[in-house]
């Protein structure tokens, strides 16, 4: 017995010496051994290591208003075990999508309602809850307004449990967004930031590397519950701000385009309609819009993917009418254009194709310049085939950049297409058909025209600067491709184009005149081609209007394309879509640039009241005047007939209380062209189109001088224009009186604008 005792003693004994051999041995190892390792990887636990983000950098007007910055926002997580064991999931299912959803969306509400559902009751392989889960997409990011009606939520909730302020299992965890405080302002330029912090397209994308930053961080040792532990060894590396973005947009002129724009589409309804106005001087994009649009702010809510595209840069169409410049300025400068010149109109037959006027049967034998101002196709194919030829033609396209991309400082431009082979082709081409152009090129082209001769690289961005400093780490100066005409054709031509505007007869751009002001431009219309198919397709139209002002000293040039308006099958009324949205753009913004009209008064002038003015015709001169002056309008009458034979503006034609018409008392040939000197160029264009008289003008301002050729319906005359201080220096000036031409003697600098 007393050997199995000292036998069992001697085996435990040895099995706690073995045991304890093992523990100093182990412990040995993990101390000295592998000490210096594990000390490496707990610390490594202890630390915390928090990433700490940038701001991402401000996109702003051209004078400081944000159209993009960061702001604060919330992401929604759910702990579904809380929810559940108070048996919240009801409530919190219901609130939630109710607030997540469109309201007056049956149909999305309830889906919301089995997403949140689906969320809360997911489970682990092991059976349990999460211990918290996200909303996805519908969750992510939420702008504070509808942060704050889920804080109002969970506080209704805490009131029903028995705790005050205790856990309902919602969380809003802080986060930073992306934020567009215009919404839908220019949201084609800026394009948009998605919830997962990606750049999508617009400037976001194309200047992200700028407007990105980067991530600090900060590293610190903590205990178990993340409380920093005493005499942790901190390390901190601060975020880098994302650079800011100035661009040369005009936020008023920007709102102005919108407007206009919404005005056209709810009338029409187009498939779009794009719209640039730029500085013609600098090529600075002042403003630029496409409709349909979308908010960047709820980018998902625009189901279309092409409601995302810039037309003004991505889509390319056949221009029409308004590709009508490059031809005039060419043969302008060749110096084969001729305004008084005459030719057949109609048609014209080029190799084996037979070409027409939009007018088929013409009006006649007429002068270029009519042509001109009626848009005649046959004119144009004249003057480009058979006066400057299909080399110099091609020569003066290229010039002027069609076929290439403008380089624009906008992603997704596209180059047009310009193949002209055959005869035919380059007869087409004279008019706008049978090659393609994008909205930017066109808008170059003309501000060449505008600016003096010289094509110049457009540009959407003016500098680049540090957030902190404002110091400009990258600055985008106007640069000037090549001159691709003369500064005295440049001048010759917006005064052509001028005519197309101010003939309130014949003129197919008179709907864009704005009164006081000397507007230059030109219409389009041109059939569509379909993918696809042969030929075009009818009634379908692409109508335009291309622009600028003042002549003298341009400083808006808009363009606006509208794809596809319902015209009722009509395309006489193109005229209707684009010149009466460039009129109301251009006004306002000629206003807001302080640019006032270049009429003068004697006395203030009353508020402007529109109507519309009267059918005359067929009245005397006397109940005529009686019957304006009623509306503050006056009468000015020509020829000695008893009654009123034609008037302009012609009936039903809005007026400003401040206009005059203009009415003519027999028939306009035997009428004696009258003294126009003192009157503005506006006037005095009026006049010679009621009296059927072809009109040129040389210089700018006020008529100084007329001279008139020729006879009866062969007359044309020719008025020399200067600025309205210089006419007051003339001591023998016949000139009427400035107040009965529209001036103020007191406000010299306004006819000198």
């Amino acid at each position: 017995m007393t050997k199995m005792v000292k036998l069992r003693s001697l085996l435990i004994g040895g099995g706690f010496t073995l045991l304890f051999a093992v523990l100093v041995t182990r412990l040995y190892w993990v101390q000295v051994v592998q000490g210096e390792e594990l000390l490496s990887k707990a610390k490594e636990k202890w630390a915390m290591d928090k990433e700490i983000p940038p701001i991402r950098g401000t996109i702003t007007d051209r004078n400081g208003k944000a159209l993009a910055e960061d702001a604060p926002s919330y992401t929604i997580a759910l702990e579904p075990e809380t929810i559940m064991n108070k048996g919240l999931e009801l409530d919190v299912v219901k609130g939630l999508a109710a607030i997540l959803s469109p309201a007056d969306d049956a149909g999305a509400v309830m889906a919301m309602e089995d997403k949140i559902r689906t969320r809360i009751n997911k489970k682990k392989e092991d059976g349990k809850y999460y211990a918290q889960v996200e909303l996805g997409n519908d969750g992510w990011k939420i702008d504070a307004e509808t942060a704050d009606k889920i804080k109002k939520m969970i506080s209704d909730l805490q009131s029903k449990l028995p705790k005050k302020n205790e856990s309902t299992g919602i969380l809003l965890l802080p986060e930073q967004k992306r934020f567009y405080p215009a919404e839908t302002m220019a949201s084609h330029l800026i394009g948009y930031i998605n919830k997962e912090d990606k750049p999508i397209m617009g400037l976001e994308l194309t200047l992200d590397k700028y407007l990105r930053g980067s991530p600090g961080w900060l590293i610190y040792e903590k205990d178990r519950k993340g409380v920093e532990l005493p005499d942790s060894q901190s390390r901190y590396q601060p975020a880098v701000n994302g650079d800011d973005v100035k661009l040369t947009l005009d936020k008023n002129i920007q709102f102005y385009i919108e407007s206009a724009l919404q005005k056209v589409n709810e009338k029409f309804k187009p498939k779009s309609i794009t719209a640039i106005a730029v500085d013609p001087q600098t090529m600075e994009i002042l403003g630029l819009a496409n409709v349909p649009t979308f908010n960047p702010n709820k980018y998902w809510e625009t189901k279309e993917t092409r409601d995302f595209l810039n037309h003004a840069v991505a889509s390319q169409y056949e221009p029409g009418s308004t590709f009508k410049l490059v031809t005039l300025a060419a043969t302008v400068e060749e110096g084969l254009f001729n305004p008084n010149e005459t030719y057949q109109s109609g048609s014209i037959k080029v190799a084996d194709r037979r070409l027409h006027d939009h007018n088929i049967s013409g009006w006649g034998k007429i002068s270029y310049l009519e042509g001109l101002k009626r848009s005649s196709n046959v004119a144009f194919v004249k003057l480009g085939i058979e006066k400057l030829g299909q080399d110099k033609l091609r020569q003066y396209i290229t010039k002027f950049g069609f076929g290439a991309r403008t380089g624009i400082d906008i992603s997704g431009e596209v180059p047009g297409i310009v193949n002209m082979r055959y005869a035919p082709d380059f007869a087409t081409a004279t008019y706008g058909q049978g090659l393609t152009a994008t909205a930017i090129q066109q808008t170059a082209a003309y501000a060449a025209v505008a600016n003096g001769g010289k094509l110049m690289w457009p540009h959407l961005i003016k500098e680049i600067t540090k957030p902190d400093t404002g110091e400009v780490i990258q600055k985008f100066e106007p640069k000037v491709i090549r001159e691709v005409v003369s500064e005295k054709t440049a001048k010759q031509v917006s005064e052509y184009l001028e005519q197309v505007v101010s003939d309130q007869d014949i003129g197919t751009g008179k709907r864009a005149y704005i009164d006081g002001y000397r507007i230059a431009g030109k219409t389009g219309t041109a059939n569509k081609v379909l993918p696809g198919e042969k030929g075009y397709a009818e009634g379908r139209w692409v109508i335009s209007f291309i622009g600028y002002a003042p002549i003298e000293n341009p400083r808006i040039l808009v363009t606006i394309i509208a794809d596809e308006p319902d015209l009722g099958g009509d395309y006489h009324r193109g005229g209707e879509v684009a010149a009466p949205a460039f009129r109301e753009i251009v006004s306002q913004s000629l206003r807001y640039m302080g640019l006032a009209p270049t009429t003068v008064q004697t006395q203030p002038a009353p508020v402007s009241e529109k109507t519309k003015a009267p059918d005359l015709t067929g009245m005397t001169l006397d109940k005529a005047k009686s019957l304006m002056n009623k509306s503050g309008v006056s009468v000015e009458s020509y020829g000695k007939g008893s009654t009123v034979l034609a008037q302009l503006p012609a009936p039903d034609t809005e007026i400003g209380n401040s206009q005059r018409i203009y009415v003519v008392l027999e028939q306009p040939e035997h009428v004696s062209i009258p003294n126009l000197t003192g009157k503005s160029l506006r006037d005095a264009m009026e006049v010679c189109s009621l009296l059927k008289v072809r009109c040129q003008s040389v210089g700018e301002g006020y008529v100084a001088a007329q001279t008139l050729e020729g006879t009866e319906s062969e007359r044309v005359l020719t008025l020399s224009l200067k600025p309205y201080s210089e006419l007051l220096e003339t001591p023998d000036n016949p000139a009427e009186s400035p107040s009965s031409a529209t001036g103020s003697k007191t406000d010299k600098n306004a006819a000198k604008r």
